[in-house]
C-alpha cells in the first residue's frame, strides 16, 4: 500500500505567487500544505514537505528532491490568479499525462472540493512545469480558488479546515486507505483537536532537504491580519520585491482557467528549448547587500579552493560558482558544496 506523500507549498520567499491587495498566495499556499500534512500525518501517511518555512525553493529543485524520496505522489498546493480580478472562480488540477495516475488523484481532489464549495473547473495538462514534467512519481499541482476572486478568497478563510480535510481525503482515497481499513473516515477523526493542535508535537528532519512537521507553525493564516500594520507590512514586501499578476487566462464557454498563472514554476529546459536556446545554470552561495560580505564569502571559497565571482543584482550581490549547461551537473555540484557546509541555491541566468 502507497504510504508516503511529497507535500509541496508552492512559491516562497522572494517568489511571492500570486498578490492581490497585500494577499501573497506563498503564505496561502504554505498554510494549507502544512494543513494537510498534518491530516495525512495523523491518519499513517508519511509526509515529507519541500517547505514548511517561508523560503525559496526553486521548481527544478523541488523536483529532484523528490525523486530521490521515492514518493507515491508528489502534491502541490497553489493559489490561481486571472488579469483581472473577480473575473474566474473555482478549483482547479494541473497534471503532465491524463493518462497518468496522477489524473485519479486530480479527480479526486476536485471532486471533494466541489463539495466544499468551490466550482470544479477540470483538470489540465501541463507539460512545461517543473514539478510536473521531472518528478518520476505520478504529480498533481492544485489550483485552490482564484487569489484574486474575493468569493473564493472568503471561501478559503472561513472553510480552511474543510478544504485541507477535503484534500487530505482524496489523498487517502486515492491511496486506497478506506478500502484497506473497511472503514470510513469521518471529518471529526480528521480533525482531533488534542493531535492536530498538540504544542508538544516534535519535529524532525529527513535527508535530501525535505522536513518533516507534525505541528503548525504558530503563524496567522493569510487572510487573518491581526491588524492593518501586518497588512500594510505585506504589502510594502510585496512592492520591495515586484508585484505581480502570473500569466494568462483564456476565456473558455465554462470560464476555465488553463493554468496559466504558474510562469514562476516553468520548467527552464523546456521553455529555452523550445526557443532553440541553451539555459545556463551557476550555483548560488550567498546574495549580499554589503559587496564586503560578498568578499568574506569568495575568500573562504577561495581558501577550499573552489573558484567564485560576485554578480551585481540590482542593489545586492551575489556569489556564484560553476557554468553548467546540465542542470543534472549542477545538482551533483550543488550537492558537494552542501557536504561541505555552503548553503547553495541553482539559479539559471544568461543564455547562449
Amino acid at each position: 500500500m502507497a504510504n508516503r506523500i511529497i507535500l509541496d507549498a508552492g512559491h516562497g520567499g522572494y517568489d511571492n505567487g500570486a498578490v492581490y491587495f497585500g494577499r501573497m498566495e506563498k503564505y496561502d499556499n504554505l498554510d494549507l500544505t502544512l494543513e494537510i500534512g498534518e491530516i495525512l500525518n495523523n491518519n499513517g501517511v508519511d509526509v515529507l514537505y519541500t517547505r514548511v518555512d517561508d523560503i525559496y525553493v526553486s521548481p527544478l529543485e523541488r523536483a529532484y528532491m523528490a525523486n530521490l524520496e521515492g514518493a507515491d505522489y508528489f502534491v502541490s498546493i497553489h493559489r490561481n490568479s486571472s488579469p483581472t480580478p473577480n473575473t474566474y472562480s473555482g478549483v482547479q488540477s494541473l497534471v503532465y499525462d491524463m493518462d497518468d495516475p496522477s489524473a485519479v488523484l486530480a479527480a479526486n481532489i476536485n471532486q471533494e472540493l466541489e463539495e466544499v464549495g468551490f466550482s470544479d473547473l477540470g483538470i489540465t495538462v501541463r507539460t512545461d512545469l517543473a514539478v510536473l514534467r521531472r518528478t518520476n512519481m505520478p504529480a498533481v499541482l492544485v489550483e485552490v480558488g482564484f487569489i484574486n476572486t474575493d468569493s473564493d478568497n472568503t471561501l478559503f478563510d472561513e472553510r480552511f479546515d474543510e478544504i485541507a480535510y477535503a484534500i487530505a481525503a482524496a489523498i487517502l482515497d486515492t491511496l486506497g486507505e478506506n478500502a484497506d481499513s473497511g472503514e470510513e473516515y469521518s471529518e471529526d477523526e480528521y480533525y482531533n483537536e488534542e493531535d492536530m493542535y498538540n504544542e508538544n508535537a516534535q519535529n524532525g528532519s529527513s535527508p535530501n532537504g525535505y522536513q518533516n512537521e507534525n505541528s503548525r507553525n504558530g503563524r496567522p493564516r493569510n487572510g487573518d491580519y491581526q491588524n492593518e500594520d501586518m497588512r500594510n507590512d505585506r504589502s510594502q514586501n510585496d512592492n520591495q520585491n515586484g508585484e505581480r499578476q502570473n500569466g494568462s487566462s483564456q476565456n473558455r464557454s465554462n470560464q476555465e482557467n488553463n493554468g496559466m498563472s504558474e510562469e514562476s514554476e516553468t520548467d527552464t529546459d523546456f521553455r529555452d528549448g523550445e526557443n532553440g536556446e541553451q539555459p545556463v545554470y551557476h550555483i548560488q552561495l550567498g546574495l549580499f547587500n554589503d559587496i564586503n560580505n560578498a568578499n568574506n564569502l569568495i575568500r573562504n571559497l577561495m581558501e577550499n579552493g573552489i573558484p567564485a565571482d560576485i554578480i551585481r543584482q540590482g542593489e545586492v550581490y551575489a556569489v556564484t560558482t560553476g557554468s553548467f549547461s546540465n542542470l543534472d551537473e549542477a545538482a551533483k555540484e550543488e550537492d558537494a558544496l552542501r557536504q561541505m557546509g555552503y548553503s547553495t541555491l541553482i539559479v539559471r541566468d544568461g543564455r547562449r
